[in-house]
């Protein structure tokens, strides 16, 4: 193969630990080929200085510029297009996710939004039944494509532009001008529930590799991918959690926290805040640590969620409400994210020790069907989502909840509960009586676990990283001899 180089969008801290913190970007460097990281514009120097190498050159993603042609040309058309494909995913597969989010725009318009609202709903009707309807939407994106990158195209003339979604995000402008140029485009799959909960693509798109076959059947029959453009590869930021290269000492790990190596651990991470608190799941299983209701003397670990660093009073809220509950009731503790800095926020690999070292740890992990689960499931841990719903929700004028034991057939909640991977509690004596049963039995839903990890990320070889580098590789053998 000629040295070829490979643009990788990663504009997402997610993204950092996908392409950087595995071995998806060696696999490609050692084959001899360019990669240039397009990134948060201020941690350009921090990534160059952590993860540089031979054949690796970082860039910025310019992401201020996206956002600024996002908000001045046709902003609205470009907000309506947007929401459309967001929500306009095939009705052949589950499309409560979606749903959800239709609900909260609906709650939460206001002017003419509220107004064109009931067309919107028509036209995600149609788009829902209608592949031709999903076709010209997505066409119609493509109306809208700056050329913010053409000096990077010019001075490195890639062959591949990869990105962490096809377009979902801000990456949609650099694929789209990517596609303009004749350059090949593909994707990866980050997130868990990304297939079944961002729909149909912002950009021209060549090729995808995803984790499973479920996430290939949802993205064929929900976004209309052609099957032979989907790859199924793992999902590389989890092959450090099957080395356990990431795992830290017990006892350091019990100190770092101020932990009782006597006790019991809990371990919960806060999840789906955006719609619901979280604080009343915390207060209950405070409460029964406290109260010494459970059969073992047990203490609890609470880990933030990276929105509740969002510049949000709702959630910086609760967040000091879990920091004082801490500070007031005994056995309760609380970690918080590392960020990364920059625009990619609180999402990050900075901490993949901590977050290994948690769950592992954990006696019992519990969540509200964060993809957590799926991460404490490769660890064999007795797994719990707790649905107590919060009364009143936020209790917000004009702020969309979702109550939280409504939320069990959301794609990805639904298929954790059919596997059987874990227990759902939706109010204390259920939350009691299953912490209780993984105390005494902690591999009653062992082998269900790990039936589930087989099937939401296929391979558990460690090797995901190195699959998916050479599917991208392979990508770069087709785009040579299409001619790019």
């Amino acid at each position: 193969m000629a040295k070829q180089t490979v643009f990788i969008s990663a504009d997402h801290g997610l993204a950092i630990v996908y392409f950087l913190q595995s071995d998806v970007v060696p696999t490609l460097l050692d084959a001899g080929v360019e990669v240039v990281i397009l990134t948060d514009d201020g941690l350009k120097e921090q990534i160059e200085q952590r993860f540089g190498r031979e054949g690796l050159h970082i860039e910025g993603l310019r992401l201020g510029e996206a956002r600024k042609y996002y908000d001045t040309v046709s902003p609205t058309q470009q907000w309506w297009l947007n929401f459309l494909r967001r929500v306009g995913s095939s009705n052949r597969i589950n499309t409560e996710a979606m749903d959800s989010h239709i609900r909260q725009v609906d709650a939460e318009a206001v002017g003419k939004r509220k107004l064109l609202m009931p067309f919107m709903k028509v036209a995600i009707s149609i788009l829902r039944r209608s592949k031709t309807a999903r076709q010209w939407l997505v066409r119609q994106q493509y109306a809208f494509s700056p050329d913010l990158y053409t000096d990077l195209f010019e001075k490195y003339q890639p062959s591949l532009v990869l990105a962490s979604t096809p377009g979902w995000r801000y990456d949609r402008y650099l694929l789209r001008q990517a596609a303009r140029r004749g350059v090949k485009t593909a994707a990866v799959v980050v997130g868990w529930d990304n297939p079944s909960s961002y729909s149909l693509p912002g950009a021209p798109m060549d090729w995808i590799t995803c984790w499973s076959e479920e996430q290939k059947r949802e993205l064929i029959l929900g976004s209309d991918w052609e099957a032979e453009r989907v790859h199924v590869g793992g999902i590389p930021s989890y092959d450090g959690y099957f080395r356990r290269e990431w795992l830290m000492d017990r006892d350091e790990y019990f100190k770092l926290h101020n932990l009782d190596p006597n006790r019991k651990l809990l371990g919960y991470a806060c999840s789906f805040i955006t719609f619901s608190p979280n604080y009343q799941n915390v207060e209950a299983i405070a409460r029964l640590v406290a109260e010494d209701k459970l059969s073992q003397p047990s203490q609890l670990l609470v880990r933030l969620h990276p929105n509740h660093f969002m510049d949000e009073p709702l959630f910086a809220g609760e967040r000091e409400k879990i920091r004082q509950l801490a500070r007031e009731v005994p056995n309760v503790h609380v970690v918080e994210p590392v960020p990364l800095g920059g625009s990619l926020g609180y999402y990050s690999g900075e901490d993949m020790p901590e977050k290994t070292s948690m769950m592992a740890y954990s006696d019992v992990f519990l969540t509200v069907y964060s993809t957590m689960v799926v991460e404490a499931a490769i660890h064999e841990r007795p797994i719990l989502a707790v649905c107590i719903d919060a009364p009143g929700g936020w209790n917000t004028p004009g702020r969309f909840d979702l109550p939280l034991t409504e939320i069990g057939n959301w794609p990805t909640h639904q298929r954790f509960r059919q596997a059987g991977a874990g227990r759902v509690a939706t109010n204390a004596t259920q939350l009691q009586q299953a912490i209780n049963l993984y105390l005494e039995q902690p591999t009653v839903d062992l082998e269900a676990c790990r039936k589930f990890i087989r099937d939401e990320v296929t391979y558990t070889d460690a090797q995901a990283g190195k699959r998916t580098g050479q599917f991208i590789l392979s990508c770069l053998e087709k785009s040579q001899g299409s001619g790019q």
